[in-house]
């Protein structure tokens, strides 16, 4: 029987040896754990406890199970996709990073209020009006799925004709509007991870126990006033999130 001698219930104990033989590199990224009956075995335990045991580390995104029931170290690839936050512009025209997002379905547009937490960002009073826009993006080379939110407040969309009759125009298209409505645009963006809401997780395909990238960009005008916000999701797993930092930038992180 294994060393299982420490305070607890015997499938906390159980899976505490596993997490250590990982931790100790005797189970490899990638590798085959002992099988259930091996388990049951080398313990002395019943085979419910074995299975509490690898649900618990399952949870906790250490393993993985497959469809045949055999458990495998789960392997932590780099991220596959970078994703570039920089915004550029030519003329009156912006650009986002150089990302080739694919819409996986329409965008959904409709009406809400500033919450406890997006009122304070766009330094407006809560309950104030808002167009929402949500957007389920992919990324063609690799399937990576990212959410795309932009609010905007009605205060806002009323500066330009268009955006008040399309708020579901692209933001580097809002950015031109606003610059041609007088604006004189930059950009705060702070990141987070988190771990996901059940259906955040569910669209955007992460594995259990995987944490997301909660990037919030505010829009601001020459006095440093929100104008909208957006807001990008995405596995924590399956991307990165880049920017170019200029020497003249007066904070940092700033999207130039």
């Amino acid at each position: 029987m294994g060393d299982i001698q420490r305070p607890g219930a015997l499938y906390q104990q159980i899976a505490a040896e596993i997490r250590n033989g990982i931790a100790q590199g005797r189970y490899k990224p990638g590798s085959p754990l002992p099988s259930e009956a091996d388990l049951i075995e080398q313990y002395g335990v019943s085979r419910p406890t074995v299975r509490k045991a690898i649900a618990a580390l399952r949870a906790e995104g250490l393993i993985e199970v497959t469809h045949g029931k055999r458990s495998y170290v789960r392997a932590l690839p780099a991220p596959a996709v970078i994703i570039e936050r920089t915004v550029t512009r030519t003329g009156n025209t912006f650009r986002i990073g150089h990302h080739d997002w694919q819409q996986v379905e329409d965008p959904t547009v409709y009406r809400t209020t500033t919450t406890a937490t997006t009122a304070p960002l766009l330094e407006l009073a809560e309950g104030e009006a808002l167009f929402a826009v949500d957007r389920l993006l992919s990324d063609p080379h690799t399937d990576t799925r990212a959410l795309h939110r932009v609010l905007i407040p009605f205060v806002t969309a009323d500066q330009t004709e268009r955006l008040a009759e399309a708020p579901d125009t692209e933001p580097e298209e809002i950015y031109a509007l606003l610059t041609a409505a007088g604006h004189q645009l930059t950009w705060d963006e702070t990141v987070s991870a988190r771990m996901p809401l059940p259906d955040e997780r569910a669209a955007l395909q992460v594995p259990d126990a995987t944490p997301i990238l909660h990037a919030s960009r505010l829009t601001l005008n020459a006095d440093q006033h929100p104008l909208i916000l957006e807001e990008v999701r995405t596995g924590a797993d399956r991307a990165q999130l880049a920017y170019r930092i200029t020497a003249d930038s007066p904070r940092t992180p700033h999207a130039v």
